[in-house]
């Protein structure tokens, strides 16, 4: 399923942050993600990121109306339209001289309500038991349940187990 660059990007961006450990580098979380300009990444951008990692989790955990308008509001972003690097028109939600953390809180909680208008079902947590990894569901159908095959296959397994345990029973 294609999503608008800000709405699935973004909202891609919004799981790497989530799904992020401790050791993770941000500063190459959001290169590998593509997010440009980054500029330097001080310890107090790097823990205020990781504290909006932990909102944006509350989002993939029970996406409401409510929280993303929260999101939103704690962000300093002003829509603007832009024009650089011989891109075509497209949207930025705070100013390209904003600190690195402010402009990732704005794309991030832009990224997620976009992608909540667009189709809220798409928002997902790993139905897993003990697996809190969140994703967006990018597949054809929109019946993801699992962050991945992995996952996926552990239930399956396991609850094929339980059946023939009955059966022989």
């Amino acid at each position: 399923m294609h999503f608008n660059p800000y709405g699935g990007v973004a909202a891609e961006l919004a799981v790497r942050l989530v799904n992020a450990s401790d050791d993770d580098d941000l500063g190459r979380l959001l290169a590998d993600a593509g997010y440009k300009p980054i500029g330097v990444i001080d310890a107090r951008q790097d823990a205020e990121l990781r504290r909006w990692a932990g909102e944006l989790d509350a989002v993939f955990r029970d996406p409401s109306v409510e929280l993303l308008n929260g999101l939103l509001a704690k962000t300093t972003g002003r829509p603007y339209i832009s024009v650089h690097d011989g891109r075509t028109p497209h949207l930025h939600y705070a100013e390209e001289t904003a600190p690195i953390d402010e402009r990732v809180k704005a794309y991030t909680a832009f990224g997620l309500a976009t992608l909540f208008c667009e189709a809220p079902d798409r928002i997902g947590l790993c139905d897993r038991d003990g697996c809190d990894i969140v994703f967006v569901d990018t597949s054809r159908n929109g019946k993801r349940r699992f962050c991945t095959t992995q996952c996926s296959t552990r239930v399956h397994v396991a609850e094929h187990r339980r059946r023939t345990v009955r059966a022989d029973r």
